[in-house]
């Protein structure tokens, strides 16, 4: 019998082929169950939204929820004075579904509602309905509701389609997307920041904390209404605005999507909807999240499978999003969460601890997500290193389209904390930015909102500390803010040039963004302080910041300019640890890198494809805040060497400065 794909391509997993085949053949034999063996697509079967919730009809409305274990449903609101009445009250249909159909008068656009759920033992309770698509919060009793929202909006997107080569993406916060001390709303970030993305030359925005949240301070991954887009930011309409006005600059948009725990909040999640804490959740030990106080999602229950599969393909029909970003892939694949586990070998993926269910979840939601979407992108989190995860399906993999590399953000963060810039070495960083799995793409980045939040450091932080607070003004540099911005550059260009997929950065990242991100809270006094981006900085032409955001950018153009970046070879030309010195290429580019902090040299020698090379990037540029120690109008051309004359190769000598990277095109 031939190997499954995912084994063929990769040997040491032949020991666990069996277990592979076993995770495709359960979720082959759960898409059959879903689909009636193929008399329906399994986009069908996720079409809960259309079915559940409230919906407008031709001649009034109806309303739907999943609740089996209520005795009782009332809708309660402003239209009925939050009493229970008797043309209000829901009737009950098979399978634990209860509907009410009403007149077109019976309530209006902007009103706000619940449900009173009465269940077995006497008990009861108000409730937001799990499909509701829009809920907002009371700003003087805090208290949340669901909303009757009645949108129109037509669209201006037809044909996009988000570009991935190389998919390039900037990941933000809608919220703290302003310099104002507040929450920012999806209208100014279209205006003010949506610009800012383009010019900066991502092709992508990776949006976080959509979903309703209770909690702020959350930063979006304590979901509470799956359906309903965070009203502090905004309306549902106005969302969609922003999606659409971002899709007519060229800019895809990925939501940040949390399928891997629930908020344990009763009024207003799914705790207990109706007197069952376990409708939707694990019983028992898996019940809770032991790390982040939340709920587990059962993922072997039919219904729940149709509400999270159905919410995947909401968030692309009604929304328009490219694609999703997973968040706490890790949680869902293991029983431990991950949680104290090494992962230090291809035993630990398939010894038996792996949650057979949500992995066939992951597997049928990027069917769906694929069946619905085939241009959206779907991203896995996952610290583990599960094998497939950005396989094809039909090779044995989960089917999503890239990984996100973490191993890349921890080995700096690591290297900048306990490494000496004079200890640094070529061959472990292009070990570590090139270390991936073969044949699954994955989404490099050198540091996310992770590495932002308050308790952490941002790199340029680690770099320099409080002397960005004095020493960040042009022409008041000391040694250590001149250190920062020479290595924050060359950070970013060797893991920006070695993709096998796309690229990720931080909204304010990309110039040095100072200070860390700590959301509204009783410890700092409920301030916004730091849950904002201060732009002036970067707009500040007297500051070192414009430096870094100008860099950015070019080093963006550079990689845009080669055809199929990411699909590129990276060829090693050169590491000497020694020296400090790395060079490979990428098509008709070069990289050449000199990571000594003192040491510069003059007609260093690469051995490359003959011909004539000119200077696209260098970090040592006065434009880019370095010291201009190079003349890049001039055009470098090989040295004939007759060893190498068969191999098409010559000597390109360069003089390469200390702390610095240089980005050069062969000429046809």
């Amino acid at each position: 019998m031939e190997h499954i794909g995912l084994v063929a391509q990769d040997s040491w997993l032949e020991p666990y082929e069996n277990a592979i085949r076993g995770r495709h053949d359960h979720a082959m034999w759960k898409i059959g169950e879903l689909t009636q063996h193929g008399k329906r697509k399994l986009s069908d079967f996720a079409s809960g939204h259309l079915y559940f919730g409230l919906h407008r009809t031709e001649d009034g409305w109806v309303f739907r929820e999943w609740a089996p274990n209520a005795t009782d449903i009332y809708l309660i609101g402003d239209f009925n004075g939050w009493q229970e009445k008797p043309e209000y009250r829901c009737k009950r249909l098979v399978g634990g579904n209860w509907e009410l159909k009403m007149p077109a008068d019976a309530m209006k656009h902007g009103d706000l509602y619940k449900m009173k759920v009465h269940w077995h033992g006497f008990g009861e309770g108000e409730r937001i309905p799990a499909w509701c698509r829009r809920v907002v919060q009371d700003e003087q009793t805090k208290i949340f509701s669901a909303q009757v929202w009645d949108s129109n909006y037509r669209w201006h997107d037809d044909g996009f389609k988000i570009d991935t080569s190389p998919l390039l993406i900037y990941e933000c916060h809608v919220g703290m997307a302003q310099d104002a001390e507040k929450v920012g709303t999806y209208t100014e970030f279209k205006d003010n920041i949506l610009p800012r993305v383009k010019k900066a030359g991502y092709n992508c925005i990776q949006v976080m904390a959509i979903q309703e949240h209770p909690y702020y301070g959350s930063f979006g991954y304590h979901v509470s209404s799956f359906f309903a887009p965070s009203s502090r930011c905004g309306t549902p309409d106005e969302l969609k605005e922003m999606i659409d006005a971002a899709h007519q600059m060229g800019l895809g948009v990925i939501m940040d999507i949390v399928h891997s725990h629930a908020v344990k909040n009763e009024v207003e999640g799914l705790g207990n909807l109706a007197g069952d804490p376990n409708q939707y959740f694990y019983e028992g030990e898996k019940h809770e999240h032991p790390a982040w106080d939340s709920l587990c999602f059962d993922y072997g229950k039919d219904d729940v499978l149709h509400f999270l599969l159905s919410n995947c393909k909401y968030w692309l029909e009604e929304f328009h999003f490219d694609g999703f970003r997973f968040d706490g892939v890790t949680s869902m694949l293991y029983y431990s969460h991950g949680l104290g586990e090494a992962f230090m070998s291809y035993d630990h993926y398939f010894n038996g601890h792996q949650d057979d269910n949500a992995i066939c979840y992951l597997m049928l939601a990027n069917q769906v997500i694929h069946e619905v979407k085939p241009s959206a992108v779907t991203i896995a989190e996952d610290v583990s290193g599960m094998p497939g995860l950005a396989a094809k399906f039909e090779d044995g993999g989960f089917g999503f389209d890239y990984r996100l590399a973490l191993n890349v953000p921890d080995y700096w963060i690591k290297t900048i904390k306990e490494v000496r810039d004079e200890d640094l070495k070529p061959s472990s960083i292009f070990w570590e930015v090139t270390n991936r799995r073969a044949g699954e793409k994955t989404v490099s980045y050198t540091e996310s909102h992770d590495q932002a939040l308050v308790g952490d450091k941002t790199i340029i932080f680690r770099l320099i500390d409080a002397d960005m607070y004095w020493h960040f003004r042009k022409g008041d540099e000391n040694d250590m803010a001149t250190r920062g911005i020479a290595m924050h550059k060359l950070i970013r260009l060797v893991t920006a040039s070695t993709i096998n997929g796309g690229y990720l950065n931080f909204m304010g990242n990309e110039f040095g963004h100072p200070e860390w991100i700590d959301f509204p809270r009783e410890g700092n006094g409920w301030s916004y302080k730091y849950a904002r981006r201060q732009w002036n900085l970067v707009d500040n032409k007297e500051l070192c910041y414009h430096w870094l955001g100008d860099f950015d950018r070019v080093m963006l153009e550079t990689i845009k300019s080669q055809p199929d970046f990411e699909k590129t070879p990276v060829v090693e030309i050169w590491h000497n640890d020694g020296d400090q010195v790395l060079a490979y290429m990428r098509g008709d580019l070069v990289f050449v890198f000199n990571f000594s902090p003192r040491t510069s040299y003059t007609d260093y020698g690469f051995l490359v494809p003959k011909g004539k090379y000119k200077v696209v990037l260098n970090s040592d540029n006065p434009d880019f805040g370095g010291f201009g120690l190079t003349d890049d109008t001039v055009e470098h051309f090989t040295n004939y060497d007759p060893l190498y004359e068969e191999d098409g190769k010559g000597w390109l000598k360069l003089y390469i400065p200390a702390r610095s990277g240089v980005v050069l095109r062969k000429q046809k």
